[in-house]
Parts: structure tokens; sequence; C-alpha cells
């Protein structure tokens, strides 16, 4: 068993387990439980801005109702979009990923142990397929924004054959596609490569053109891609009145609104979040479980030092490239060419950071009340997944309040903080009586095909 110097679980199991079995509440690993809840809250931090915002000012809000830069408010605004950059941006994402890769690794290593190998291919196939259909269902009906229906897919189609791959092959992997990421994936260095090439031709067909040359079909397509792109990047404000009044118009109103986001998303950037976002990602995690790094299997030094590495790569880096774009007055290229080109490297650093420091504080047992909320909030991942979307869409969309689009940019973060409190109150209370999350307990249900126990067993049943 672990020491008593950290408040890992291991997973030691006395007897013969019952087949078709999930894990139960005693034999989780604590460490994981603590990043996941981490990752959980934080995420919301930048979505929060897909539930109150347009869905253009996402990453830069420049096309809002209210003014983010300008005006009374500019400073506060301004201030939280930098730590917004600093602290989440991506590496919130990054880290759930890292973390299913993981556990990918350990769900199928402990019953191909109990069980066999048939039966962990026929459990995991049913656990993933089903994500894959809470994933459309939430998607379609809570949040654009879904990641179970791609964390789903990359399950069945990739992460099974990858798990007995050795940790420096599956490490090595995910850091080439993440190199490839940089270069092409539009939600990272693709989109300024793409738009700095097109900015060149651009600039050669209007040379052509005040020298009153005729443009060749192509220089009037680049011409008229440049525009849409500039468009996009700062819509106007015909298109963001539109797109409120449709978000505030009810829930039938928003649930036309929000269908066409859907589809456009899982079908125009499923190779971008699937293969380069999210898949490398996923291979260092199950690199990371099968080194004892996630299982807080190494020194309280390895992980400071970690998370020390990583701040020193994320902080200066995102630092400045959120600087300049700033300093620019958000002009696209150059935005685009700080942000996004170092966008993974940003993430990818500064998930290490966040995950270094959270394993740093279980091996050291800083904190531990705080933690343990934390870990309450990560073994109900995704019960809390899902009430933060329904939540959010009772705040912005369905209640009577309907505040899309009305908060200031600062104001966002103080319902962040309210569905924070929401998170850890409700997870605490609920597993004092019940062993899963509601969601949790479903999905087990419906991957063993057979109902799960729900409550949590008395203490003398335990083992407490």
């Amino acid at each position: 068993m672990q020491s008593n110097s950290t408040p890992v679980l291991q997973e030691e199991i006395a007897g013969p387990a019952p087949a078709f079995a999930p894990i139960q509440r005693q034999q989780r690993f604590a460490s994981m439980d603590v990043l996941r809840g981490i990752a959980l809250l934080g995420i919301l931090i930048a979505n929060v801005s897909d539930f109150g915002l347009p869905g253009w000012d996402y990453l830069v809000p420049l096309s809002t109702s209210k003014p983010v830069f300008t005006g009374p408010h500019a400073a506060a605004n301004t201030a939280m979009w930098f730590a917004r950059w600093l602290i989440m941006e991506g590496k919130m994402r990054a880290l759930f990923s890292l973390l299913f890769g993981a556990g990918v690794i350990l769900l199928t290593g402990r019953i191909e142990q109990r069980q066999g190998q048939g039966s962990a291919a026929d459990i995991y196939l049913r656990r993933n397929m089903w994500l894959v259909l809470f994933g459309v269902l939430h998607g379609y009906l809570l949040y654009h924004g879904d990641i179970l229906y791609f964390y789903g897919l990359i399950a069945l189609l990739f992460l099974y054959p990858c798990r007995n791959l050795q940790p420096r092959t599956l490490a090595i992997s995910g850091v080439c596609l993440l190199v490839l990421s940089t270069c092409i994936n539009p939600f990272a260095g693709g989109t300024a490569i793409r738009d700095l090439v097109l900015h060149k031709r651009v600039v050669g067909a209007e040379h052509a053109r005040r020298a009153g040359e005729t443009l060749s079909a192509s220089q009037q397509e680049d011409l008229r891609l440049w525009q849409a792109r500039e468009q996009s990047w700062r819509p106007g404000a015909d298109a963001v009145a539109a797109d409120l009044a449709a978000g505030r118009g009810g829930i039938i109103s928003n649930f036309r609104r929000e269908v066409p986001a859907v589809i456009a998303y899982e079908r125009d950037y499923f190779y971008g979040l699937v293969f380069l976002d999210m898949l490398p990602i996923m291979l260092l995690g199950m690199a990371l479980s099968k080194n004892g790094f996630l299982t807080a299997g190494l020194s309280a030094r390895s992980y400071g030092l970690t998370a020390l590495a990583g701040a020193v790569i994320s902080v200066p880096l995102v630092g400045v490239a959120t600087w300049k774009s700033y300093q620019s007055g958000f002009d696209m290229l150059t935005s685009e060419k700080w942000l996004f080109l170092t966008y993974d490297l940003g993430r990818v650093s500064g998930m290490l950071a966040i995950a270094g420091l959270g394993l740093f504080c279980v091996k050291k047992s800083l904190f531990p009340r705080f933690f343990g909320l934390l870990a309450a909030v990560g073994q109900m991942a995704l019960s809390n997944y899902l009430l933060t979307s329904l939540l959010c869409n009772i705040l912005f969309f369905w209640g009577p309040w309907k505040l899309y689009g009305l908060p200031e940019y600062y104001q966002l973060y103080y319902i962040v903080a309210g569905v924070w409190g929401m998170n850890l109150l409700w997870s605490a209370l609920w597993l004092r009586r019940f062993q899963f999350g509601p969601a949790e307990w479903l999905w087990r249900s419906l991957t063993y095909w057979k109902i799960q126990p729900f409550l949590a067993p008395a203490p003398a049943e335990s083992g407490q």
C-alpha cells in the first residue's frame, strides 16, 4: 500500500472481483480526481465566453454588445482577458485530455488483469460508444462546444490499440503530433500560417489593382477570402445584433441558433480537435500514467520541478504573445502570429505546470480539505460537466434573466465563481450519500448493462 505521506489510493483488491464490475470508490486514484476537479472548474474560465458572448468573441472579445477594451470597465476587462490566457486558455482542455488518456491505461489494465483481454475490449467498446451518445445529446441540447463526442471517437478509433505501447513511444508520438499541430491545426498555428500566406497574395493583388492590371480569378478569390476573414475577426454591429436577438429569444430560438453551430463544429473541426488537439495530449497522458506521474508515484520534488519548468516556459511565452496582440490593437495578423503560433507550446507547458503544482500539493498533503473538495468534483466530473452546461443555459438563455450579451466581460467571472461554488458544494454533499455522481452511475449501469449500486456503503461495509 501507499505510505501515509500521500493520499493516493492504490488499486489493491482483496479476493477475486466479480465479472464486469466497475471500479469502486475506495479503489480510485485521489491524485487524478484532484486534477480532474481542477480541469473541470478551470475550463469554465474559457467556456463562459461561449455561453455569454457570440462565438467569434471566444478568444478575443472584439465585437460584443458592450465594449471590452475601451470604456469605463476597460481596466477590469483587460485584466481578466490577460488572466484567462495566462492561467487557462487551452491548458484545462489539455489537462482533461491528459487524464482521459491516462484513464484508458488504468481501465483496460485493471480489467485485463482481473477478467482478461476479451472482457476489457467489450467493456471499453460499450463504455465509449455510450460516451459518444452522451456527447451528441450534450452538444445538441446543452452546449455546442461539447468534447465528450470527440473523446469517445478518439477512444474508439485510436487509444485502445495504443495501450500496450511503451511510455517512450507514446510520448514521442504525442510530441510529433503536437509539432504537426503547430503547423496545420486551425486551433493553433494552422490558421496563422494560412492567413499569413493569404495576406501575402492579397498584397500582391492590391499592388496589381493599383497598377491598373486586370486581376485574375484567383486574385479576386483571394481578396474575397481576405475580406471574409477580416469580417469574421471583427463582425459588424448588424451581425452582433442578430446573434444577440437569437440568443435572447427563448429556448426554441436559441436551439435553432445552436444546431447549425453544433453541426459545423463536429464537421469542420473534426480533424483539428481529434487528430491534432486532443489525441497528442491523450498519448502523453497514457505515457505519464505508465510512468507513475499522474498517479502520484513520483517524488514531491519531481512535481515541484515540473511545475516550475512548465511555468518558466508558459508564463513568459503567453505573456509576451498576449501583450503583442493587445499592443497591436488586436490586429488580426499580429494576433494570430503571436497567439496562435505559440498556442501549443504555451498550453502544454502551462498544463504541465498546473498538473505538477496540483500533484505537489497532493504529495505534500497541503490544504487537505480544499483538495478533498476538488477530488469530489473530479470524481463526479461527468455530472459536473453536464450540470455546468445546464446552469449556464438557465442563466444565459432559458431562464427569466437571459444574460446573454448583457454582463461586462469581467462580470462573466462572477458567474464562473458562482458555478464553481455549486460544483464544490453539491459534489461534497452528494458523495456523502452516494457512491457516484448521477451521470457516472448511469454511464456505469449502461456500460455493464446492469443496475449498479448507488448508495454509498456504510463505514463498516467499506472497511474505513
